[in-house]
């Protein structure tokens, strides 16, 4: 059973690699409590197969990065990308892609996280083991107030377009 509209995120850890040090960041990876950072926030959450894929890297993840400015002005305080890869490589997507201080890219590396929400895609004959499904959401103070979750591997209802749309 996946998550749906009206329950609370579940708990657990995502880790962030942190470019510049701060007062309780390191620089480097960084492990978070969700319920401790969507405490009070309005948060936009997408999920992603995979870092540096095709469709991830050329479309989703830039949908995001083109729209945040209007997501932050209707009330959005933060956008999180998620995917089962380490903080390593969503740091250096994240760089690559100039997502930094715009888009958090939050590493789910065990896929704990995205398996709780139920929302886990297995690629293990592909040869990427179990992943994440496409989705996005919006999460208020914990609990998921819109979301939407493709059937397959295109990108048709979880785009940034899609999610501002019904905002």
């Amino acid at each position: 059973m996946s998550i749906a509209v009206g329950d609370r995120l579940p708990e657990g850890r995502l880790a962030e690699f942190v470019d510049v040090e701060t007062p309780g960041c390191s620089l480097g990876p960084n492990n978070f409590q969700i319920s401790e950072l969507v405490k009070g926030k309005k948060i936009v959450i997408f999920g992603v197969p995979a870092a540096f894929s095709p469709t991830c890297s050329d479309d989703h993840l830039p949908g995001y990065l083109k729209l945040a400015s209007q997501f932050k002005a209707k009330g959005v305080d933060e956008i999180w990308c998620v995917a089962v890869n380490d903080a390593f490589v969503m740091g250096a997507w994240g760089r690559e892609k100039k997502a930094t201080g715009i888009i958090r890219m939050m590493a789910d590396g065990s896929g704990a996280f995205t398996k709780a929400l139920g929302l886990e895609l297995d690629l293990t004959k592909a040869g990427l083991g179990v992943r994440s499904v496409r989705y996005a959401m919006l999460v208020e103070d914990g609990v998921v107030k819109q979301l939407s979750v493709e059937k397959g591997a295109k990108l048709e209802i979880s785009g940034a377009d899609k999610l501002l749309e019904t905002l």
